[in-house]
Parts: structure tokens; C-alpha cells; sequence
């Protein structure tokens, strides 16, 4: 590698130049949302584990009629909040969304209006943590994630009212 380069681990993080091993006793929370049509249905998942790998909590919503990105902003919110409350000031997030991890690590902008207040919220609990690392991943290293989302969106969409008639 030539002198003054990072590998290629250290573009994975935010803020800038953190230690790539993430220090001891930092979690790692899976995240994933999604929207049936977009916006449709919408829903996010969060699978959390310990550094040994061992689960500490699924968090999974049902959003009503939302884009796939606010979902996505959603699932990141509920882990850092789970974070925060639960007293677990090192945090390493996992997401399949690029533009999210992205947006996050300052290297894209966040252009949309609806985006812009989960952004901003999510940078506010980012400085609460001693440790955050933020890294984009494949939708196939993110099954848990994946699941839990889509779960919330089926439970969701089974929520109909029930109409006159629907009992005899």
C-alpha cells in the first residue's frame, strides 16, 4: 500500500479516523427498512447483538405509508435510541442502504425535505455515543434485518378495518 493511504476498512467509518477495531463492548445493530411500493407499506427491522455475537433485542416497526428511505432512516433512529437508553455507548450499524450510510458519513447530502429531520435527529443521538461506526453491506449480509422488516410490514397490512358485513 502506498505511504499516506488508508486501507480500505477506513472509509467504512464515521467520524473521521475512529480506530478501525471497534473498541470493547460495542454493539452491533443490524438495520434494514422497507416500503411495499414506494411510498408504500413501510417497515423497518433492527437485529442487535453483543461483540460475541450473542442477541440482545429485535426491534421491528410498521410505518404506514412511507418511502423505503424514511423507512431505512427509521430502523437506524430506533437503534441508536436502543443504544442510548440501554446504556450502550459504543455502537457499530450495519445497513444495506447505501445512500443512508452515505448520507450519514457526510459524503452525500441530504437533499430530501422528508429525510432531513431523521438525519438531523440521528446525528443528535450519534453525539450522545462514545463510538459509532456506520458500514454499508450487501442486502444478503443483512438477513435479520431483512426479516424483521418484512415482518413489520406483514403485520401492518394485516391491520384492515373490518367492514359492515364481514361477520354473519
Amino acid at each position: 500500500m502506498p505511504p499516506g493511504t488508508k486501507p480500505p476498512q477506513a472509509t467504512l467509518l464515521w467520524p473521521a479516523d475512529p480506530p478501525v477495531q471497534p473498541p470493547l463492548n460495542t454493539i452491533t445493530a443490524f438495520c434494514d427498512g422497507g416500503a411495499r411500493g414506494n411510498p408504500g407499506p413501510s417497515g423497518f427491522g433492527v437485529y442487535i447483538e453483543d461483540e460475541r455475537g450473542h442477541k440482545l433485542a429485535e426491534l421491528s416497526e410498521f410505518l404506514g405509508i412511507r418511502t423505503n428511505n424514511f423507512a431505512e432512516y427509521s430502523g437506524l433512529l430506533a437503534a441508536l435510541e436502543f443504544a442510548l437508553r440501554y446504556d450502550h455507548p459504543r455502537l457499530r450499524v450495519i445497513s444495506d442502504s447505501e445512500l443512508m450510510v452515505k448520507q450519514i458519513k457526510g459524503q452525500y447530502k441530504v437533499k430530501s425535505p422528508d429525510l432531513r429531520p431523521l438525519y438531523e435527529e440521528a446525528k443528535r443521538r450519534i453525539e450522545g455515543l462514545d463510538f459509532f461506526q456506520i458500514q454499508h453491506v450487501l442486502r444478503n449480509k443483512n438477513r435479520e434485518a431483512d426479516r424483521l422488516a418484512n415482518e413489520a410490514m406483514d403485520r401492518g397490512m394485516a391491520k384492515r378495518p373490518i367492514t359492515s358485513g364481514a361477520f354473519r
